[in-house]
């Protein structure tokens, strides 16, 4: 197992910080990891030939969540996928659901979120044609709609971050703080992705103070020093100290994802795990 010492070293310096305060450490000033859950995308090249075995692998080390997303889940029959779950006592809060699949075949999506057992529906990505400032401001009330049509049925939905939102800035005013500004924070919720947001050149602790109150989830992937993507506790990212802020409290799923994991992608998602469950608190 990698762990990052600078991880577990600053949680305990965290909780020291605390001490000292006029307040005691409580679920209201840091996130609460109650379960470890896995974005299937890590591992989607094995989940794709065989997701009722790749379930099982991600039950065995421990996971008690998945987000389905990617490996061609979403042509699979959802009720064996959720026959599976229940078998292996595995949940799926949440699904990622693609933009036009939500503009062209909105109750099918809720139909197979349903099935699945999500209460929260994500949209993970915007292809390069919505990253325009007018295509853009087009889409932003759709993301309303969406998460509108989905509360009238008893779902969430949120948006996931990667770095071209940061970095794109129509205007001089970035796509992020588009979207931040421009959708309802009561109903369009965030799963903010840090490495991402880290790797766009975001200070992540001012930015999940800016959010405080409206993060559905984070996506827990590592950062080495030349930017690549990590096993969580194989890069430089402090998650102790995120995960402490009065900021994060009110996180509900804790999603460990690498888009880039080596083959055979188990002995990836288990260092993950495995460092996660040093920093539950």
């Amino acid at each position: 197992m990698i762990i990052n010492r600078r991880n577990m070293l600053a949680g305990a310096a965290g909780a020291a910080a605390f001490a000292v305060l006029d307040f005691p450490i409580t679920p209201a000033f840091a996130a609460q990891i109650k379960a470890i859950g896995l974005q299937l995308y890590t591992v989607r090249d094995i989940f794709e030939k065989d997701p009722v075995g790749t379930l099982e692998k991600v039950a065995r080390i421990g996971y008690r969540e998945v987000e389905f997303g990617g490996g061609g889940y979403d042509s699979m029959d959802a009720a064996m996928l959720r026959k599976t779950l229940d078998r292996l006592g595995l949940k799926a809060p949440s699904v990622h659901i693609g933009y036009d699949a939500l503009l062209q075949n909105f109750d099918k999506s809720l139909s197979m979120a349903k099935t699945l057992g999500a209460d929260t529906v994500v949209l993970p990505y915007m292809a390069q044609e919505h990253r325009t400032e007018q295509a853009w401001q087009a889409a932003l009330p759709n993301f309303n709609r969406f998460a509108a049509d989905f509360k009238k049925a008893g779902l969430g939905f949120a948006y996931h971050n990667h770095d071209f939102e940061f970095t794109t800035k129509p205007g001089g005013t970035s796509l992020y703080d588009r979207f931040v500004k421009e959708t309802d924070p009561s109903l369009v919720k965030v799963e903010l992705d840090l490495y991402w947001a880290a790797h766009a050149g975001e200070s992540l602790a001012p930015l999940i103070d800016r959010l405080a109150g409206r993060i559905y989830a984070y996506h827990v992937k590592d950062m080495r020093a030349d930017g690549s993507m990590a096993a969580v506790g194989a890069g430089t990212i402090d998650f102790a100290a995120l995960f402490k802020l009065k900021s994060s409290a009110g996180v509900r799923h804790f999603y460990v994802e690498n888009d880039q994991a080596p083959a055979p992608y188990i002995p990836d998602i288990t260092t993950s795990f495995e460092t996660l469950h040093t920093l539950r608190f």
